[in-house]
C-alpha cells in the first residue's frame, strides 16, 4: 500500500481567466466547477485511479469542503481512516484560474493544512504501508523542520520509503524547512522551479550538489514541465526521459501531482527508476488533458506500454 501525506484542497475552478474584472463589475466565463484538490490527495487520487491501493494522510476541516473531498475520496478508492478533521480550522481552498494557454493562478487559504503536525499522523491506520509520499510541506506550517524529519526517519525505521514533493509558497521556511527532510528519504521529487526557489541554485548539477550535501546517498527527480524529468539516482549521473509528445494542453493543474502518483505506482510494481519515470511521464500528460487534478486519468494498463 502507498500513503500520502500532505495537503488536501477543495479546488474552485475558473476558466478561462485571463485578467480579472474590474472592481464592482462582472465577467462572464465558460465554466466554474469544484474538484479534489491539494498535492496528497492529487497523488492518491491518482493511485487508486491507476489500481493500487492507497491511504490518504492529512487534515481537513469539519465542514462542506471537508465532506466533499473525503466523500469524493473515498468513491474513487482512497481511503480516509488517517484524515483528521478539525473542528477550528476551514479545510484549505483555492480559487484556481486557468489563462487560455492552460497556465493557472492560485489565490489559497491554508486552512487545515497548516495545522497538521507529527501528532496528527495515524500509524495504526497504515499498517502494511510500502511507500509514504510527503506532498506539499511547504504549505503545511507547523510540519516544516525538524518534525517532518522526525516523521520521515520513523517511517524509515518501520521499512517504509520515502519520498517527497514540494510546492510553490514564498512564505513558506524554504531550504530551513525542507532540509531536515532530506537525511530521511528515498525520493526527492521536486520541480525544477520548486527546487530553485528553494536551493536558490539555477542549474541541474548545482541543485543536486545542494541536495546531496545533506544526503549523499539522496535519489532525486527533477521535474521539468514539457521537457520531461532528470532522473538521478544515487551514485549515477542524471538521465533524461523525455516528455510524452504531440500532448495538447488544457489545464496543467495537477500535473505533477499526477506525475508522483505515477512514479510511486512504478516503483511499487517492482519498475526500474527509469521505466517508472516514462510511466510517470504519460500519466502527467494525460492529466494535463483534461480540465481538473485527476480527471483524464484512466487505469495504468493505458500507459503501460514499453516497460522493460
Amino acid at each position: 500500500m502507498i500513503a500520502c501525506l500532505g495537503v488536501i484542497v477543495a479546488d474552485v475552478v475558473a476558466k478561462p481567466v485571463d485578467a480579472l474584472p474590474e472592481r464592482g463589475t462582472l465577467e462572464l466565463i465558460e465554466r466554474v466547477e469544484l474538484h479534489i484538490g491539494g498535492n496528497a490527495a492529487n497523488s492518491a487520487a491518482v493511485i487508486a485511479k491507476l489500481g493500487l491501493p492507497v491511504q490518504l494522510v492529512g487534515k481537513v476541516g469539519d465542514d462542506n469542503f471537508g465532506a466533499f473531498l473525503t466523500g469524493a475520496l473515498e468513491r474513487l478508492g482512497v481511503g480516509t481512516r488517517a484524515v483528521a478533521r478539525d473542528p477550528h480550522a476551514p479545510t484549505s481552498t483555492s480559487l484556481v484560474t486557468v489563462h487560455s494557454d492552460a497556465e493557472r493562478s492560485f489565490l489559497h487559504a491554508a486552512g487545515a493544512n497548516a495545522t497538521f503536525t507529527e501528532r496528527d499522523m495515524s500509524w495504526d491506520a497504515l499498517e502494511g504501508t510500502r511507500f509514504l509520499h510527503v506532498a506539499g510541506l511547504q504549505l503545511m506550517t507547523a510540519l516544516e523542520g525538524a518534525p517532518v524529519g522526525r516523521l520521515l526517519a520513523e517511517a524509515q525505521r518501520r521499512g517504509v520509503t520515502t519520498t517527497l514533493d514540494t510546492v510553490m509558497n514564498p512564505r513558506s521556511a524554504g531550504w530551513a524547512g525542507l532540509a531536515p527532510a532530506l537525511p530521511h528519504l528515498d525520493w526527492f521529487v521536486p520541480s525544477v522551479d520548486e527546487l530553485t526557489q528553494l536551493c536558490g541554485e539555477r542549474s541541474l548539477e548545482a541543485q543536486l550538489a545542494a541536495c546531496r550535501a545533506v544526503n549523499p546517498r539522496l535519489n532525486l527527480v527533477v521535474k521539468v514541465g514539457g521537457e520531461g524529468c532528470w532522473v538521478a539516482e544515487s551514485g549515477k549521473a542524471p538521465i533524461l526521459v523525455p516528455a510524452e509528445p504531440d500532448t495538447t494542453v488544457v489545464d496543467t493543474l495537477g500535473a505533477g501531482d499526477a506525475w508522483c502518483g505515477g512514479f510511486l505506482v512504478g516503483l511499487a510494481q517492482g519498475d526500474t527508476p527509469l521505466v517508472a519515470a516514462t510511466l510517470a511521464n504519460r500519466v502527467g500528460a494525460a492529466c494535463v488533458q483534461a480540465l481538473g487534478a485527476t480527471t483524464g486519468i484512466q487505469h495504468k494498463s493505458t500507459y503501460e506500454k514499453n516497460r522493460s
